[in-house]
């Protein structure tokens, strides 16, 4: 696997635009449109909020109903949620705008918002943004980039990814971008993923596969414990590399499930290292859980633990907190037996075995976690299992962002 420069439209047949609608920002570009050149298989999970955005009912009819998809329209600053028959068709307005400016059918169409609860899209500015869109469409890595920076709301930086692998002796390339910062939690969050490729493979096996990574990359990931009214994440594969399809869980859709899986991890770490006011990414590691579902639970509820994530913005090695954590979680295990260590790129530490303190340097520990990223381990020695969550600091600027969000 190689990792190339890019995001959506590094791979074959697929193109991307931006513009500046002003949906609700000024200024700046808040509308994206991803093009495949030819049809493509689509797969998509989405929130598991009750409360549903409409652009997610519609996705969830598209992916679900029909055979095939070939354009995504996203907006930023409105999320069309809680906006009853009145927003579900403007999703409806939004893909006939696109399908007759593109030439293709209404139902291959896929629409995402993102942005402020219970206001009602200004459908005519999201009608003139794709207008305004279809002209300038290209496969530049500009264009990719421009797209990823269009669909921001509180994010600090545009998030995308690509990579290259062989499949049956084809050059296969994966490319995605994303964006969240805040809502964030699983199951899935307001978070947007688009991923595309131009892999040749059945639509059923890329479900299946999406399915099933999103439950150890995007459903790891927590900034504040809201799960979002509009998380989404799509897959669109358009058999432009021309391999040879996948039609069964070979080699091949292993190799791509691989290929899949870090394309999906970097988006994740990006969205959780983003995190409204955050100074950090930070990571825990459970090893030596009983099972595999112990284990997640037990990242999960570190991860998410408002005390360790304020310990961590002030670099303080607090094991009680995580510890604590740990106890919570409803996970069985002994805590005379935890180890638990806290690392970065300043080094490694253990701070305490069998549950009990160490004697470990506070300078030394506190050097550790002043950097960027920071990972908490914990060794539960209970069995085999392990899981990795991602998460951020606790900062005071959460707070003021999320205190003055619609004005």
């Amino acid at each position: 696997m190689k990792k190339i420069e890019g995001g959506v439209t590094a791979a074959k047949g697929f193109q991307a635009a931006s513009t500046a609608a002003e949906i609700k920002y000024k200024g700046r570009a808040d509308m994206a449109m991803i093009y495949s050149e030819v049809p493509c298989v689509a797969a998509g999970t989405f929130t598991t909020n009750v409360v549903k955005a409409s652009p997610v009912k519609w996705d969830q009819n598209v992916v679900y109903n029909h055979a095939f998809a070939q354009a995504v329209i996203c907006n930023s600053g409105i999320a069309n949620a809680c906006t009853g028959t009145e927003g579900y068709g403007y999703c409806k307005k939004t893909a006939e705008t696109a399908a007759e400016a593109l030439g293709i059918s209404l139902e291959s169409v896929l629409v995402a918002s993102t942005g402020v609860i219970g206001m009602q899209l200004p459908i005519e500015r999201i009608q003139k943004g794709i207008e305004k869109m279809v002209p300038l469409l290209s496969e530049t890595v500009d264009a990719g980039s421009n797209a990823a920076k269009a669909i921001m709301t509180t994010d600090t930086v545009h998030k995308e990814i690509a990579v290259q692998i062989e499949i049956g002796g084809k050059q296969v390339t994966i490319g995605g971008m994303c964006k969240g910062s805040g809502m964030i939690h699983p199951n899935m969050c307001t978070m947007l993923s688009f991923v595309t490729t131009d892999i040749k493979i059945k639509k059923e096996l890329l479900q299946e596969a999406l399915k099933e990574d999103v439950q150890d990359t995007y459903n790891m990931i927590s900034v504040d414990g809201d799960t979002s009214t509009n998380d989404t994440v799509l897959l669109l594969a358009n058999g432009m590399a021309e391999n040879m399809e996948i039609t069964e869980k070979n080699e091949d859709y292993e190799t791509f499930k691989k290929a899949l899986n870090y394309v999906n991890t970097v988006l994740s770490k990006k969205i959780a290292g983003d995190g409204e006011g955050a100074t950090a990414l930070f990571e825990v590691k459970v090893t030596g859980a009983k099972t595999k579902k112990d284990a997640v639970i037990l990242s999960k509820s570190v991860v998410t633990s408002s005390l360790t994530k304020a310990a961590i913005y002030g670099h303080d090695a607090n094991w009680g907190r995580v510890l604590c954590a740990l106890g919570y979680s409803g996970v069985l295990f002994d805590p005379e037996k935890v180890d638990l260590y806290f690392e970065s790129v300043r080094g490694k530490i253990k701070i305490i075995e069998n549950g009990v303190s160490t004697g470990y340097d506070e300078t030394e520990a506190t050097k550790i976690l002043s950097e960027e990223e920071v990972t908490v381990i914990a060794d539960m020695k209970m069995g085999e299992a392990s899981a990795t969550a991602w998460g951020c600091d606790l900062t005071y600027d959460y707070v003021k962002i999320n205190a003055d969000y619609r004005s």
